[in-house]
């Protein structure tokens, strides 16, 4: 039994009508109390009445209803509302390559993204309601698709993947069984380490909703859309009034955010490990990264001084060697990172031995304090680890 209004086997229900009498006291502050959205929360925890209703009782509601989003998140984040799937549906777009997360992140608060993420999601809702209104028929669930070109390193910047995975978490708590499916296309070589960097953060079920389409995602998107209801520019028929391919009236592109709307200078960061730099000296972090693919991460920030940072590979781990002996990758230079914390990212294209180099060889009076994170990101497992690392002086 699908668990859906007119197909519940009488276990479900029993477990129907069971949710129903446990949460009268806060019935009235729902959004509806019909049981097609009381049958949301139940398949979103496969029936246990016990768990839908501690998840039911978590979301506050109060917040979900009065949003109100900065400027420069309404003019910078990519995305929008653009028409329905062949059942109805309304249909959301995420474009991922044009956002840029740092600029975003230096003008508006983490909580200025979780409630625009809110009001899209609200204004969803309401659109579902709107599509039943308008077919005599229950539409609950919305179609997303995920525009990958263009997904880069700076959007495995990791301030901005954490709130992402909060706001994944405040979707699945809140709009529980909201998500029809996704299709991610256009998916880069680098969208598997991306993905694993937030998968954790979904149910199986919202993860088994997820379809990776390949070179053919055109077709496959006709096949649940009608030509009439997709974009020009993706395939199908839509167009704005004026004509435009890309329905940027509904869909927003977005690009970089000029300066003039920081409103800081960097974003707090929780470092998790720290080292000194002596006088005159350097310090080198390794990493042997095991295949080709792995993203390596870091974020680093100094007390009292700049210092100098680059990225090298040699051919033994645990070997000392000096700058001038191994293959620069990242070239050395000199950070203010006593002003602004450092961060960076490397696709690592092949095997070896991968060291992080401190210097402060300049230096002749000061040694300096480093915070740091490293990280190596690896396409195939779910989450980030650090594989045989080592400090040499």
């Amino acid at each position: 039994m699908s668990g859906r209004v007119g197909d519940l086997s009488p276990k479900q229900a029993g477990a129907l009508e069971e949710f129903r009498e446990r949460i009268q006291d806060v019935l009235p502050l729902l959004p509806a109390h019909h049981d097609h959205f009381l049958l949301r929360w139940l398949r979103a925890r496969n029936f246990n009445v016990n768990k839908s209703e501690a998840m039911l009782r978590k979301v506050t509601l109060p917040v979900r209803y009065h949003c109100i989003c900065v400027q420069v998140i309404e003019k910078y984040l990519s995305g929008g509302m653009c028409g329905y799937d062949r059942e109805g549906s309304p249909i959301w777009w995420d474009v991922i390559g044009p956002v840029d997360p740092k600029g975003l992140f230096l003008s508006a608060s983490k909580q200025d993204f979780i409630k625009s993420k809110i009001r899209d999601c609200e204004i969803l809702q309401k659109e579902c309601e709107l599509q039943s209104e308008r077919l005599g028929r229950h539409v609950e669930a919305i179609t997303m698709i995920y525009d990958c070109d263009g997904l880069g390193l700076k959007h495995l910047w990791k301030p901005a993947i954490e709130t992402y995975g909060e706001i994944l978490t405040m979707f699945e708590d809140n709009y529980p069984e909201g998500l029809k499916r996704l299709f991610v296309i256009k998916a880069p070589k680098l969208f598997p380490v991306a993905y694993n960097l937030i998968k954790h953060f979904l149910s199986e079920i919202t993860r088994n909703k997820i379809i990776i389409l390949g070179a053919n995602w055109q077709e496959v998107l006709l096949n649940y859309i009608d030509p009439e209801q997709l974009p020009a520019a993706y395939g199908g028929k839509l167009t704005d009034p004026d004509g435009d391919p890309r329905c940027r009236n509904k869909i927003h592109y977005a690009g970089p955010v000029p300066a003039s709307y920081f409103v800081r200078e960097s974003v707090k960061v929780d470092y998790e490990r720290c080292l000194t730099v002596s006088r005159g000296s350097s310090q080198q972090l390794e990493y042997e990264i095991l295949f080709p693919g792995c993203v390596l991460r870091w974020q680093f920030s100094s007390d009292g001084a700049d210092i100098g940072f680059g990225v090298f590979m040699k051919g033994k781990m645990g070997q000392r060697q000096n700058a001038s002996q191994m293959q620069e990758v990242v070239p050395s230079q000199r950070y203010n990172t006593h002003l602004v914390p450092e961060d960076g990212s490397l696709t690592c294209s092949e095997p070896g031995i991968y060291v992080l180099r401190f210097d402060n060889t300049y230096s002749i009076f000061q040694s300096k304090r480093i915070s740091f994170t490293v990280e190596v990101l690896l396409p195939e497992l779910l989450t980030a680890i650090t594989p045989r690392s080592k400090t040499g002086y």
